[in-house]
């Protein structure tokens, strides 16, 4: 397993980065220029990407390109339009990084494209080491993209987190924070929703992320990595399924626990709070 601050491990991680989901800054560098790789910007709003980003890269916007109308996942002929009109085809390899990159990652992976890496930096790292950097608008050549069907165990619904409540095989996990949690806040910046209500889902274990990552915003090594989801990796076979606000975080602890901790059955409830808070009848647990 990698250890970010160590150069033998830096070497290590790029020799075996082309056979693996995580890839380096230097890894992505050698390739920027390179028309098969498609670079994806994931994130909540336009205003970060719009200010700058990596050279190629396209922006998807959770909100806008990945959500429904009442924040659950959008159906599949709108992921098609997407695709194609972020220059995206069966045979590209993808490269996501931003806010919410791993939302990407696992999203993919459910369509089940062959070649999908989340680059192990940070936005911030990536311009600060002077790689490319831009704030001109990519504009690929649209393509055609037609996606196979989901694979079947790495998505819940919310009638799945419902049956997965107090069940001893399952664990329901949130990933928010503690304000979020104990129902002081729907939204993670603090704001209200109209007809939303603050909490969590009942029975379900609290492992806020908190902090994965190094100074350069690549993943901590993986004994850190194991402490932050101790009671799920330690001989856990339990199901798990993860749960935030839009699931952007909740796709991040998936990535960890598959990805990085080779940890299985994991699913990510994508609709997460922003559809159970807002629907009348789910269950409402608050407080801690």
């Amino acid at each position: 397993m990698r250890t970010a601050t160590t150069d033998t491990a830096k070497g290590r991680r790029e020799s075996r980065a082309i056979d693996e989901a995580l890839v380096s800054a230097e890894w992505l560098e050698a390739r920027i220029d390179d028309p098969s790789v498609r670079v994806i910007e994931v994130d909540v709003g336009r205003a970060t990407h719009d200010a700058g980003h990596i050279e190629g890269a396209v922006l998807w916007d959770v909100y806008a390109d990945l959500k429904d109308d009442d924040y659950g996942p959008v159906d599949a002929p709108a992921l098609e339009r997407l695709l194609g009109r972020t220059g995206i085809s069966s045979e590209s390899t993808l490269v996501f990084y931003g806010y919410t990159s791993a939302i990407g990652v696992w999203l993919m992976q459910l369509h089940e494209h062959p070649d999908i890496r989340l680059l192990d930096c940070s936005r911030d790292a990536w311009r600060a080491e002077g790689r490319p950097w831009t704030d001109v608008m990519a504009t690929p050549r649209p393509t055609e993209y037609r996606l196979p069907r989901p694979r079947i165990g790495m998505r819940a619904s919310r009638r799945d987190v419902c049956e997965a409540i107090g069940r001893h095989d399952t664990v329901v996990l949130d990933v928010r924070s503690d304000n979020e949690y104990t129902g002081e806040r729907f939204w993670p910046s603090g704001g209200s929703q109209p007809g939303g209500r603050a909490g969590h889902v009942p029975t379900a274990l609290h492992l806020p992320l908190g902090d994965l990552y190094d100074g350069r915003g690549a993943f901590s090594d993986e004994g850190s990595l194991r402490r932050a989801f101790a009671p799920l990796v330690e001989n856990d076979r339990r199901e798990v399924i993860t749960y935030c606000t839009i699931g952007g975080r909740a796709s991040t602890a998936w990535f960890v626990l598959t990805h990085l901790l080779g940890r299985d059955n994991v699913r990510v409830y994508d609709g997460s709070w922003a559809e159970w808070g807002l629907t009348p009848g789910a269950p409402v647990a608050t407080g801690t």
